[in-house]
């Protein structure tokens, strides 16, 4: 089944436009959620987020095990957006996972998932060099990220001020 990777700024429109092409679908949807509520502004976040979404979505937590989220949930006629590799890439340097083999595990997924899946990500490169050796190496570790997932991928679109830009496919 196809995958789709959808990259963008913050707030481009690019969880919108995930939504906008999962609902389009006629199929089961599903939405894994890598967010962790860890604070009051991020709680509140993700309770918007999920009121943004209409009836009919299964949601699905996934901090750091996305790979089994999605084997759990991988049927053919079910679509899964996963929202967000960022924070899925925080979370796994956070708690100092092998992100190269996190990421291998991931794109090795995509290429035997059955049903169709929507991923999303930030494009982390295009600003400033960060300051801090985290900061580069979290913005390094995103770019590689975001290649391989691309390279894998069916389609790729990068969204800027909510205008979908067909990269790929």
């Amino acid at each position: 089944m196809p995958s789709t990777f959808i990259l963008g700024g913050a707030r481009s429109g690019k969880s919108r436009r995930a939504l906008q092409l999962a609902e389009s679908l006629n199929t089961q949807r599903a939405f894994v959620a890598t967010a962790e509520p860890l604070d009051d502004e991020m709680k509140a976040r993700i309770l918007r987020h999920k009121s943004e979404r209409n009836l009919g979505w299964d949601t699905i937590e996934a901090p750091l095990k996305l790979v089994e989220a999605l084997s759990r949930d991988d049927v053919p006629d079910k679509v899964c957006v996963v929202d967000c590799l960022t924070l899925w890439l925080s979370n796994l340097m956070h708690h100092d996972r092998d992100v190269d083999l996190e990421t291998e595990r991931l794109c090795a997924h995509l290429n035997e998932h059955t049903g169709s899946i929507i991923l999303v990500s930030n494009e982390v490169g295009l600003g400033l060099v960060p300051e801090t050796p985290l900061g580069r190496a979290f913005r390094d570790a995103q770019g590689r990220l975001n290649q391989r997932v691309a390279d894998v991928c069916d389609t790729v679109e990068f969204v800027a001020a909510g205008l979908p830009i067909k990269l790929k496919g």
